[in-house]
Parts: C-alpha cells; structure tokens; sequence
C-alpha cells in the first residue's frame, strides 16, 4: 500500500502530496501526523525555502468520516490540533495546488497558505454545521477576513459548494490555472521564491501574519472546545450516522 502522504525534495523546494486517491485524499489521524512531521521537518530544515501542498484529481475531500466515528473522543482530536497549529505557525512560503474536491479542512487549510492556486475542478465546500459540527483552523477569523463576514456566513452555515471561479472572486485562492499547468505553474512559481533572499522573505510572512498571530491561536482554542463537544453530541452522531448509511439526515427532535 501507498504511502498516504508523499514527501520529495527538489533543490530547496518540498513538495508534500495527499496520496490516498481510493478516499479522494480524505485525511485521517495517521495522515495529520504525517503532515505535521512533513511541515515541522520543512519548518526547520536550513535548506528548505519553500514547500508546496498538493493532492492529485482530488485536493482533499476533508476528514475521514469514518475515522471521526472510530476515535469519538478528545484525544483522538490531538493530531488535528498539532497539524493546525504547526499550519499556523509555519514560518516559509507555503503553497497550495488544488485540483477537484477540496472539502472541509480541504478548504480551511488553505487560509494559512501564502499563495493557492486552482485548476477550473476545483470545488470547495464547508459543511461543518451540515455534520453537527463547527469549523476549525481558525476558520471563523480567517474566513470572513480573506472574503467578508457575508459570504463566509453564508458558505459556513448553508455548506453550499462553489468553484474556482466563486473562490477567486471572493479572494479565497490567488488564481486559476488550466489543469495541464497546475504542477508547471507551482514548481515555477516555488522556484521563483526559492530564489529570493531567504531571510527577507521569512520576515515578511512573520510581518503579515503578526496583527492576527494572537487572534489566530484564541479562535483555534475556541473552536477545538466546541467541536470537541459537538463531536460527542447527538447532532453528530445523526449526521454522522445518517453519511454512514447514505441517507438524509434527521434534526427535527433537536433543539
């Protein structure tokens, strides 16, 4: 069996690829912990300058379902946590190709990404709330900062999907590119950075993300505590159940 995540270097650009095609790059426990070793290795590295996220027809189709319903409890939450927060911190260029699905953290993960780009397959959906759930990754700061407070309501609270070309004009990703550029265009553009004065480059991403580093980590906080207890509750566990069994969901006896 494959590896799920892929790590290569070329010069001193990493690539980090989502390698779990049969799911659509639906990430599970043993893949966050991959990404974070791949992105705290990068993180650290004297050589590494730049570090693209990749899928392949798919960018992520979002968490593993199943998974969710296996660990069911806060410490199965862990691995979640360290990814988002060495995303946050990450301190070099970081940037996203998206082809296809990009579901859920599939689409949160790319707020913290510095440049992304998106083939005309890109679709995007957030449905947190549809799952009895909350969003994550600071979603909730970043999105309505990145597209206005509006339209992050509305993509967060009725899960609609949108493609590129909704994403682009709303500033969630910086272009589109034809499917056939998508890899020519991100190592162009890693090698482009790459050769840029590594230090300047490394403070001007510090100097970018500074006004909002404390808000980033508090709305972190705040929402791993709510999706934490929203992944304990019965809400989700009819979501979740009512995915399983691929069928439409039933909220009425809540309140």
């Amino acid at each position: 069996m494959a590896d799920p995540v892929l790590t290569g270097n070329t010069g001193s650009v990493v690539t980090i690829r989502l390698n779990r095609p049969e799911k659509k790059n639906a990430i599970n426990r043993a893949m966050y912990e991959a990404l974070t070793a791949a992105l705290r290795a990068a993180a650290t590295a004297r050589s590494v300058r730049v570090v693209i996220l990749r899928g392949g027809d798919d960018f992520s189709a979002g968490n593993d379902i199943a998974d969710f319903l296996a660990s069911g409890k806060p410490a199965g939450m862990q691995p979640v946590l360290d990814f988002f927060d060495v995303l946050a911190g990450f301190p070099k260029p970081l940037i996203a190709g998206v082809r296809g699905a990009a579901i859920g953290i599939g689409t949160t993960l790319l707020l913290h990404c510095d440049v992304v780009l998106a083939t005309p397959s890109a679709r995007f959906q957030l449905p947190f709330v549809q799952l009895g759930l909350v969003p994550e990754a600071a979603s909730t700061l970043l999105l309505p900062a990145a597209v206005g407070r509006l339209k992050a309501a509305w993509w967060l609270l009725t899960g609609d999907g949108f493609d590129a070309e909704a994403a682009l004009a709303a500033g969630l990703i910086t272009k589109t590119v034809a499917e056939t550029a998508l890899d020519t265009d991100l190592n162009a553009l890693a090698a482009r950075l790459a050769a840029l004065p590594p230090a300047a480059v490394r403070q001007t991403k510090a100097l970018l993300k500074a006004p909002h580093r404390s808000a980033v980590r508090e709305a972190m906080a705040l929402e791993a505590e709510a999706f934490g207890a929203q992944l304990k509750s019965a809400e989700a566990k009819e979501a979740f159940t009512a995915f399983m069994e691929k069928r439409k969901p039933d909220f009425s006896r809540f309140e």
